[in-house]
């Protein structure tokens, strides 16, 4: 039997093939960027922000 052409088959590929890696290297570099030590400082600053009073 002959695999029918679809634009849902077509939709479904495109989005195993192409973005489903894209999307999981744009996950990874979130990650590493949240995890550089040089971010550290500023990650720090900004956990303090709500208990400041000024």
């Amino acid at each position: 039997m002959k695999a029918i052409l679809t634009l849902d088959n077509l939709a479904s590929s495109l989005v195993t093939t192409i973005w489903t890696p894209v999307f999981v290297a744009i996950f990874l570099a979130i990650i590493a960027y949240a995890f550089w030590p040089r971010n550290k400082a500023a990650f720090d600053e900004a956990a303090q922000l709500p208990l400041r009073e000024e």
